[in-house]
């Protein structure tokens, strides 16, 4: 490669995370019925990469997720919960 491909290609490499975007969702996640359950589903849900924060609601049954669209989905997210024991889908 020459330097101008050399300079182009670290470019495009480094502007590739200015394309991300931080989305955010809300997962019903109706098996908890412990004040504890919150723990584990956090605990599965920020152990997810790109996950950047995870709020849960012990009597919502809810868990708001935010996180980076170009490193996880929402599919990801609910099969963190689901491997945790808590199966969850977006909410409505």
């Amino acid at each position: 490669m020459n330097k101008i491909s050399l300079v182009l290609a670290s470019i495009i490499m480094t502007a590739a995370p200015a394309w991300a975007a931080l989305q955010t969702v809300t997962l019903s996640v109706p098996s908890m019925d412990c004040p504890v359950c919150p723990i584990t589903v956090k605990k599965a849900l920020t152990n997810v990469a790109g996950v950047s924060k995870a709020e849960v609601n012990f009597d919502k049954r809810q868990a708001t997720v935010t996180f980076d669209d170009v490193k996880t989905n929402v599919a990801a997210l609910t099969r963190a919960t689901t491997h945790a024991g808590y199966p969850s889908t977006p909410a409505k």
